[in-house]
C-alpha cells in the first residue's frame, strides 16, 4: 500500500500538469518530447521553415531554424521580409521613385514606409497668346499660371436689329412654346443669310418660306432696321471667357415701330457677325429666346429654332473643327441670327473663350 506522503507528492504533481496544460502551454520545440539516443541529430519543421534538433539529457532540443529572408511586394515594389525567432518580419522595401505626370508635365514621385508621395515635377514655361502679341505661362504645382501675353479688348459685336409688327404671321403666333430644330438649312446662303428649310407650308412654329426670308432682310412696309453694340466683358469667373448677358433684352424699345402697346418691343431679329483665329480650345454658348442659329464658317453650330423658353447650347470648337473644316491659325466668320417672336421674355446671353473677336490695344 502506497504510504501517504508519496500519494500527496504524486497528486500534487499530477494538478501540477493539469494546470499547465489547462492554461495553454504550448511549444513547437521537441524538446517537450523524450528521447533515448544522446546527440542524436534529426530535421524538425517551425515556422521559418525546416531545422534540426538534437538528442540531449533525455529530451529533444528546441528546433534551431537559420534565419530566413524571401523576397515580398509591398506598396512601394520588391523588397525582402526576415524570419527569425518562429516570427517573419513586415515586408522592408528600400525607397523607391517611379516616373508620374500631372498638368505640369513628366515628374517623379517617392514610395517610402508604403506610402507614395505627391507626384513633383519641375516648374514648366511655355508661350502662349491671346491674339495680341506673345506671352508666356508657367506650370506649378499642378496648375497653370495666367498668361502673361497682351489681351484684347472687350469685344463689341455690331448688330442689325430689323423690328417688325405683330401682325407678321410669324411674330406672336398663337399655341404652346416649342423648341423647333430644322428650320433652316446647315449652310448660309450665298448672301449670308439663313436659308429656310421648312418648305412652303411651313414649320411647326413658321409660316413659310416667303415670311422666313423677311426676317433677315429689308423690307419697306414689313420692317425697319438700326444698328446697335454688343459689348462684351471679361468673366468675374475666369479672364480667359468673354460674357454678354442681358436678361431683359429689349434694345429698340419705344424706337421704329414702337411697342405696339406693351411695356416692351417684343418683335425684332438681330443678326451679328465678326471675324476670328481659331486657336484650340475654343468655345463658344449662347442661352436665349426665341430663335437662335449661330454659324462658324457658314456651317451651322447651335441650332435652337423655335418659340420657347431660355435654352443654352455650348460648342467646343475642337470637337467640330473636322465637321465645319477650320483649321488652327486660320481666319473664320461667325454668325449669328436671333428672333424674339413673343411676349413676355427675352434673353439673350454670350459666354466665349473667343479673345480676338475684339481688337487689341
Amino acid at each position: 500500500m502506497m504510504n501517504y506522503g508519496r500519494r500527496k507528492t504524486l497528486a500534487a504533481a499530477f494538478l501540477v500538469f493539469v494546470l499547465a496544460e489547462g492554461c495553454g502551454v504550448r511549444s513547437q520545440l521537441r524538446g517537450a518530447e523524450p528521447c533515448s539516443e544522446a546527440g542524436r541529430v534529426q530535421s524538425c519543421l517551425g515556422i521559418c521553415g525546416e531545422g534540426t534538433t538534437v538528442c540531449s539529457d533525455g529530451f529533444w532540443s528546441a528546433c534551431a531554424i537559420p534565419v530566413r529572408q524571401e523576397s515580398c511586394e509591398g506598396v512601394c515594389g520588391i523588397g525582402i521580409q526576415t524570419c527569425a525567432d518562429e516570427l517573419w518580419s513586415e515586408c522592408i522595401v528600400e525607397p523607391t521613385q517611379a516616373s508620374c505626370d500631372n498638368e505640369c508635365g513628366i515628374g517623379y514621385q517617392t514610395c517610402i514606409d508604403a506610402e507614395w508621395s505627391e507626384c513633383i515635377v519641375e516648374p514648366v514655361t511655355e508661350e502662349c497668346t491671346f491674339g495680341c502679341g506673345p506671352g508666356s505661362r508657367t506650370c506649378t504645382d499642378n496648375e497653370w499660371g495666367q498668361c502673361s501675353a497682351p489681351r484684347p479688348l472687350p469685344p463689341i459685336l455690331q448688330a442689325t436689329v430689323r423690328d417688325f409688327s405683330d401682325t407678321h404671321p410669324d411674330f406672336e403666333r398663337p399655341g404652346p412654346a416649342e423648341h423647333e430644330t430644322g428650320i433652316v438649312e446647315e449652310y448660309l446662303g450665298p448672301d449670308g443669310k439663313p436659308v429656310y428649310a421648312g418648305g412652303p407650308n411651313g414649320t411647326l412654329t413658321t409660316t413659310g418660306q416667303e415670311e422666313f426670308d423677311q426676317w433677315y432682310r429689308d423690307v419697306p412696309g414689313v420692317n425697319e432696321r438700326t444698328e446697335i453694340e454688343i459689348t462684351l466683358q471679361t468673366s468675374s469667373a475666369s479672364e480667359e471667357f468673354y460674357v454678354y448677358e442681358n436678361r431683359a433684352f429689349f434694345p429698340i424699345d419705344g424706337q421704329l415701330l414702337g411697342n405696339e402697346g406693351r411695356s416692351h418691343n417684343y418683335h425684332f431679329t438681330l443678326e451679328a457677325e465678326a471675324s476670328f483665329v481659331y486657336r484650340e480650345g475654343q468655345v463658344f454658348a449662347f442661352d436665349g429666346d426665341d430663335d437662335i442659329w449661330v454659324f462658324i464658317n457658314n456651317r451651322l453650330v447651335i441650332d435652337l429654332g423655335g418659340l420657347h423658353q431660355s435654352l443654352r447650347r455650348d460648342v467646343d470648337l475642337d470637337a467640330v473643327a473636322e465637321q465645319i473644316g477650320i483649321f488652327p491659325g486660320n481666319e473664320y466668320p461667325l454668325k449669328i441670327f436671333f428672333a424674339e417672336r413673343h411676349t413676355v421674355e427675352s434673353n439673350f446671353v454670350i459666354e466665349t473663350s473667343i479673345a480676338d473677336l475684339g481688337e487689341c490695344p
